[in-house]
């Protein structure tokens, strides 16, 4: 193993030497977890329910200038895409969403009784599902019941996920008149062919016209959510697909790899009888897309994230300031995340608690009880400190073992020897630098491999791996 330094100018943010990633990636094409929470889902409880979600909410704790973060899931959506793993409910009724208001409102109001009085809102996010599937009206009343429930911090910062299908020029000015200053489109293919096989049809001028409509009403930043190794997906087509995002210039964009998790999924099994691309063709359009999007001046952010270069996202990945949660990355201090809606996951109070996922049991249990947890995990001494390390590799591809020393009082060489042991694939590929002290340092091409490297320091993934029946995506 490399004991050299590591650089001090290192530089998350930098280019991959793509020659030498193109060779490398098929060796570290496996199944692992995304790490927006450590430990991952699979290792959670049932044994978690309500109180112990209650009691963890009364432990909250948020930086004083930042607040406490919000995420609140919307299930509903109109039609079923069939790349979708989400936890979504397929309607048009008009029944169904007043109903999810009614239970959401119950939902907050219980949260709100249980967190401690001076926790402040900092960060809402509303994802989904479609949360643009409620109409302006029925999001005010959403919005009502968040304000009525919590004090909103200093700069405050709201998003949401839509569906340009199904957003209005009315929703945006109900959600900017609300606050939001941050949307996020799902894009995912313009090709007409993808588009038809994956059951999502959307022409880029419906695309342009809602993120024009955005910019106009001061929305600070608009992220396209694109996806690689869908069906009929080749480099030339995705690159089409490219050259319709360049013209509409997104601020960030998140390059998802199509997860096919037919154990999840059912619909995907369809895909199998189309044309999927192959692993190598899938892997040509992914390095493709990179290429591109560094070349227009966007910055890699973590796995597979994108910004502009003075986009406050690649800010704080360049001055070492990124973090990370179930919504994704952010620039925030990290606080307590508290979810809500059917499956939201939470971490609070030094826990993880997950709602029930089914709408009409979610909805019972929070019209009875205000709460509706069904699982979760009370972090141990090892799992923060793999947590905190995880995270360190996910946002910063590196870890700094003086740092680790001064949060957690013990050696990160010593007590992380064997996980070590296991970076030495990394270090001989280039892909890491190890220092004496074991302080690690992603190279540029090595920064594209965080969920590989940071699955060496997940105690649990030995066992999961060792159980029958798949658990997560690749990793490519």
């Amino acid at each position: 193993m490399s004991t050299a330094d590591p650089q001090t100018d290192h530089d998350p943010t930098a280019p991959p030497d793509f020659d030498r990633l193109t060779a490398l990636l098929p060796r570290y094409e496996l199944a692992g977890p995304r790490y927006t929470s450590y430990p991952t889902a699979p290792v959670w409880s049932d044994d978690f329910g309500p109180s112990d979600f209650a009691a963890a909410l009364a432990r909250a704790q948020a930086p004083a200038d930042a607040g406490f973060a919000m995420y609140i899931h919307i299930p509903f959506c109109r039609e079923l895409c069939h790349y979708c793993a989400c936890n979504r409910v397929i309607t048009k009724s008009e029944v169904l969403p007043e109903r999810y208001l009614e239970a959401i409102g119950r939902e907050i109001e219980a949260i709100a009784g249980h967190l401690p009085t001076d926790m402040r809102l900092g960060e809402l996010h509303l994802g989904g599902g479609t949360p643009t599937h409620l109409d302006p009206k029925q999001i005010e009343t959403l919005m009502g019941f968040v304000d009525a429930s919590f004090e909103r911090a200093t700069d405050a910062e709201f998003s949401i996920e839509v569906d340009p299908r199904v957003t209005t020029e009315d929703h945006i000015d109900t959600l900017h008149a609300r606050g939001f200053r941050r949307i996020s489109l799902g894009v995912q293919d313009f090709d007409p062919k993808v588009q038809q096989a994956v059951h999502r049809i959307q022409p880029p001028e419906q695309v342009a016209a809602l993120t024009d409509y955005a910019r106009k009403r001061d929305f600070e930043s608009v992220n396209f959510d694109l996806i690689y190794g869908l069906p009929h997906q080749t480099v030339e087509s995705f690159d089409a697909t490219l050259d319709h995002v360049f013209d509409f210039e997104p601020d960030r964009v998140a390059l998802y790899s199509y997860a096919h998790v037919t154990w999840i999924a059912k619909q995907q099994r369809g895909f199998e009888r189309m044309d999927l691309p192959s692993g190598d063709e899938k892997l040509r359009i992914m390095l493709h897309a990179m290429r591109r999007f560094i070349d227009k001046g966007y910055v890699h952010i973590g796995m597979d994230h994108f910004a502009k270069r003075e986009d406050s996202l690649a800010v704080a990945a360049a001055r070492g300031e990124l973090h990370r949660n179930f919504m994704g990355y952010m620039t925030r201090p990290p606080g307590d995340l508290v979810a809500l809606g059917p499956s939201a996951i939470s971490k609070v109070g030094g826990c993880y608690a997950q709602s029930l996922r089914g709408f009409d049991e979610w909805e019972t249990a929070v019209l009875d009880h205000g709460l509706a947890t069904f699982r979760g995990h009370t972090l141990s001494a090892d799992d923060e400190r793999r947590a905190w390390v995880i995270e360190e590799i996910m946002c910063g591809a590196a870890v700094d073992a003086g740092e680790y020393r001064a949060r957690f009082g013990s050696e990160f060489k010593r007590d992380f020897a064997s996980e070590l042991e296991d970076t030495t694939e990394f270090v001989e590929d280039e892909l890491l630098r190890v220092g004496e002290d074991g302080s690690l340092t992603a190279t540029p091409t090595g920064s594209m491999l965080l969920r590989n490297l940071a699955m060496c320091f997940d105690a649990y993934l030995p066992g999961q791996n060792a159980e029958a029946g798949p658990k997560f995506s690749k990793t490519i």
